[in-house]
């Protein structure tokens, strides 16, 4: 791997063509380097988001991490920004799937992209993972890191949020990495496995691992919920799942 990164705080067209900030960062050289999206989590565009779109270019991929509550709060701190979007009901499913597409046509359009690219999620993220792989075709690989609210119920279906990301299994279209701490309530181990069932029932290729003495947020090393041995493994199978599908 070439041994240098650039790293920086950009600007580019997302869904509906408004400017919104992405933090941005790429090996140097001339690659080809695979492109991954980062999709952030329930406490929003944070340091610890920055970090994780780092150690993937460290890892050689060109990584944009969007700031999805940019329109909302464009100076905000991400504690504020992420009570602005509880109290309006969380980001619309819509503006995320073209945010995301958005950021993935950016990298795309760089010189040194090998036109693959994958996407990863986490939290809040995680479920947004699941319902950009099932709504962008053009996606080669993604990884859902404790994703909840991706099988649920109609009572908890929202003007913006109008469908479950599981009831649109039939339409994924890219190989999912699923990663799972057993201790976590949200999702606990049953929707884990009604949507492990659903990608079973529409032959899916998928991947599910499920961590003993981990619970939410457990790659999160600035968190107490933050598992050693547990992170490590998961990060290699993502290593693993991105080198097969994205290199």
């Amino acid at each position: 791997m070439y041994e240098g990164m650039l790293a920086e705080t950009i600007r580019y067209q997302g869904h509906g063509g408004d400017t919104i900030e992405a933090y941005y960062a790429r090996p140097l050289g001339a690659g080809p380097w695979p492109g991954v999206v980062v999709i952030h989590h329930g406490l929003g565009w944070d340091e610890w988001t920055r970090e994780v779109v780092e150690k993937l270019a460290r890892h050689g991929y060109a990584t944009i991490a969007p700031s999805l509550w940019y329109r909302e709060a464009p100076n905000a701190s991400p504690d504020d920004a992420a009570a602005v979007m509880r109290a309006q009901g969380g980001e619309p499913d819509d503006r995320c799937i073209g945010d995301v597409a958005t950021a993935m046509h950016y990298l795309k359009a760089q010189p040194y992209s090998n036109q693959k690219v994958g996407v990863i999620g986490f939290c809040s993220g995680g479920r947004q993972t699941y319902l950009v792989a099932c709504r962008i075709p053009e996606l080669n690989a993604a990884v859902d890191c404790w994703g909840g609210n991706v099988a649920v119920g109609p009572d908890k279906l929202t003007e913006r949020q109008p469908m479950a990301p599981f009831d649109m299994t039939a339409d994924l279209a890219c190989p999912l990495l699923g990663l799972f701490g057993n201790e976590d309530p949200n999702p606990d181990a049953d929707e884990v496995n009604r949507t492990e069932a659903a990608l079973k029932q529409h032959g899916k290729t998928y991947e599910f691992h499920r961590y003993d003495g981990a619970g939410h947020a457990f790659f999160a090393t600035h968190r107490p919920a933050y598992r050693v041995q547990q992170a490590l493994d998961a990060w290699e199978r993502i290593f693993t799942w991105y080198g097969k599908y994205l290199r």
